[in-house]
């Protein structure tokens, strides 16, 4: 194992223990979990903040410059309303993968981890304050959420497939991408299509995907990418072996052996951690770095 994955294998072993409080009856949340659970729910009441921000703001410019204003009354937010956007993002990518591959989702096998993030959600709105998006907190959060993203797109997803009792299913690469795909995204798209995060009431509308360019969203297709890397490194299905053998055997790396030895899934995961928090910085320096508020500064 390099050095350099090192400390990725090590802190993943570390974080996936199960620990206290919950241990103490029997829940094996680790770590990883409690983290990962707390980082999406403020991430979502930092979006509505922003959203409702940018509606009274929107409000106010059409207001001055044409004296009517035509744009929905801002709702009163409710507690249901915000948990069944954080569980719509969580399993809405379940609700509609489980269902074509014949497998229950998790959310009907044990409410421990729904009921979890409901209490994790109504923690984070009773906060006074969150801290706004800027590059000083989002740069060193991309690591945080390269390492559970990974952690979804290798542990979490591939078994819905590799595990299932159809070898028709279980040995498709395609059935893997596209329930990585699927799995990891259809949560947001769901939310977005219904508008959960605006500060108005459920509207149907279009999401962001589907506008210009909404394919470059790196969260949309590091996910098929990203399983798919860890299925080749592992040898998760017959087809990603012989690609693994063929890629090596372009690269002269062969050695006239017929097979190649997988890599271990602990150093695969972590190979796809690293790239995923090399992603996710790059957006976030994208989005709020020196040269991204240049720009506002000058559109504005």
């Amino acid at each position: 194992m390099s050095l350099f994955l090192y400390p990725v294998v090590e802190a993943y072993r570390y974080a996936l223990q199960p620990v206290a409080p919950f241990t103490w009856f029997g829940l094996s949340l680790s770590t990883l979990d409690v983290v990962a659970t707390v980082r999406l729910c403020v991430a979502l009441r930092q979006i509505r903040e922003k959203l409702w921000r940018d509606h009274l703001l929107k409000a106010k410019t059409v207001q001055s410059e044409k004296g009517i204003v035509a744009l929905p009354e801002v709702e009163q937010r409710s507690f249901v309303r915000d948990a069944a956007s954080v569980l719509l993002v969580v399993y809405g990518g379940e609700a509609v993968t489980c269902p074509a591959l014949a497998i229950p989702p998790s959310f009907m096998l044990s409410g421990v981890v729904p009921a979890f993030y409901t209490a994790v959600q109504a923690i984070v709105e009773k906060l006074p304050s969150v801290p706004t998006p800027a590059f000083e907190n989002e740069v060193p959060l991309a690591t945080l959420d390269g390492l559970t993203r990974a952690y979804l797109l290798c542990n979490l997803i591939p078994p819905m497939v590799t595990a299932h009792s159809s070898p028709a299913i279980n040995n498709n690469p395609w059935t893997l991408l596209i329930t990585a795909l699927f799995t990891a995204n259809a949560g947001f798209f769901f939310t977005n299509l219904f508008s959960f995060f605006q500060p108005y009431a459920l509207t149907l509308t279009t999401p962001t995907e589907f506008l210009p360019y909404g394919w470059t969203t790196t969260d949309l297709w590091c996910a098929p990418l990203i399983t798919a890397l860890y299925a080749f490194l592992t040898h998760a299905q017959p087809f990603w072996a012989d690609a693994h053998h063929v890629a090596l055997g372009w690269l002269g790396q062969t050695n006239g052996v017929e097979k190649v030895a997988a890599v271990d899934p602990e150093t695969a995961r972590a190979v796809c951690a690293l790239i995923l928090a090399g992603l996710f910085t790059s957006r976030a320096v994208r989005n709020f770095g020196p040269s991204a508020t240049k720009l506002k500064t000058k559109v504005q």
